[in-house]
């Protein structure tokens, strides 16, 4: 059964190593709460001003906040996790062979097209979300800021909260919460998710990262995290290859 908690969360910090090579079109900064297509996908320029240095327009309607739950389901712990590495293709304006060290026993999924990968644990209620194939042309912190604008025109019903956001030499990263969009499900269900933007040697983004949970999963997810930003390695070829 679900209760009601306020809407809290820590956020650590972490290190990496990233290999990756360049493509064409298409920027580093995906969409995650909602059904919206990922930008990160982008295979031509987007309108000037749609992200980054203008702010988004205002949602023409204002959903009501919903009344926040929380899935009282044991924490994933880190000394529950072990980690093995995988080698997977995704694809946008570029294919892109992403390997990484992921938690064992967490299954793996691509939507159609393969934009990105997911891996899920057996309950469902934890993801890691890996996102490459897109334009190595910006900085981790310029895709991070894109994004939160994305996020502060998302509709009331959301409930986005923003706890914390971080800018390191080699990667960017926010930690928020939030809740299912009502066409997904009808309980307000809070979750817990850090993004993480990993430059490669240009200083740019080369692949965006989530890690998914609910609020008591913080520190594994974090874990997640960490171990797929020191190990993540992306390289590129094109589509028709």
């Amino acid at each position: 059964m679900a209760r009601t908690v306020t809407r809290r969360a820590m956020l650590g910090a972490g290190l990496l190593t990233l290999a990756a090579v360049g493509g064409a079109g298409g920027y580093g900064a995906g969409w995650f709460l909602t059904a919206e297509p990922s930008l990160a996908g982008t295979a031509s320029p987007l309108p000037m001003g749609s992200i980054g240095t203008t702010s988004a327009p205002s949602p023409t309607a204002t959903p009501t906040p919903r009344k926040i739950t929380y899935d009282n389901s044991p924490a994933l712990h880190t000394d529950d996790l072990s980690y093995r590495t995988q080698t997977f293709t995704v694809q946008s304006v570029v294919k892109s062979r992403i390997t990484v060290r992921v938690p064992d026993g967490w299954g793996f999924t691509q939507p159609d097209p393969p934009t990105t990968g997911r891996f899920t644990d057996p309950t469902g209620k934890r993801w890691l979300r890996i996102e490459g194939g897109f334009t190595i042309k910006r900085a981790p912190a310029v895709s991070m800021q894109a994004r939160l604008a994305q996020l502060s025109i998302l509709p009331a019903n959301q409930m986005f909260h923003l706890l914390s956001q971080d800018v390191e030499q080699n990667y960017a990263t926010i930690a928020y919460t939030s809740v299912p969009p009502t066409e997904q499900a009808r309980e307000a269900v809070l979750r817990y998710t850090i993004v993480r933007w990993v430059a490669n040697e240009t200083g740019n983004c080369a692949v965006e990262m989530s890690s998914t949970g609910l609020p008591q999963d913080q520190d594994a997810l974090m874990d997640v995290l960490e171990h797929a930003t020191k190990s993540v390695q992306r390289r590129d070829s094109p589509l028709n290859s």
